[in-house]
C-alpha cells in the first residue's frame, strides 16, 4: 500500500471512486474537468493498493488573506467498500505532512 500523486494517465482509476461520491459525472465531464482545474495546480493524490485506489484528494496550494499558505482539500473520498474512518486518517496524516512540505501552515477542508 502506498499514498503517491496520482497523474492524468489513471482518470480510469479515479474516476469510479470519484462517483460514489458525485454519481451524477460523466467520464467525459471529470476529464473536461480536470484539464480545466490542471491551471490551478491541482494535484490528485491517492491510498493506492497495487492498482487499486481506495481514497482520493484532490488539493491545492493556495494563499488568502484569511488562511495565508494553506492546502486546501476539496475532495476527500474512501471507497465504499473500505473502512473510511482508518483511511480517512491515513490520507488527512498524509495531507499534513504534504502541507509541511509545501510550507503551509495549515490545511483547509
Amino acid at each position: 500500500m502506498q499514498i503517491r500523486e496520482l497523474d492524468l494517465k489513471e482518470l480510469y482509476t479515479i474516476h469510479p471512486l470519484l462517483t460514489q461520491h458525485y454519481n451524477d459525472i460523466s467520464y467525459k465531464e471529470f476529464e473536461d474537468l480536470v484539464y480545466d482545474m490542471r491551471h490551478m495546480d491541482y494535484k490528485m493524490l491517492g491510498i493506492m493498493d497495487k492498482d487499486k485506489l481506495i481514497t482520493f484528494a484532490g488539493v491545492m496550494i493556495q494563499t488568502t488573506f484569511k488562511d495565508k499558505r494553506h492546502l486546501k482539500v476539496f475532495d476527500l473520498i474512501t471507497d465504499k467498500k473500505y473502512d473510511s474512518i482508518k483511511y480517512n486518517k491515513m490520507m488527512r496524516d498524509f495531507l499534513d505532512d504534504y502541507a509541511r512540505t509545501g510550507m503551509c501552515e495549515n490545511v483547509v477542508y
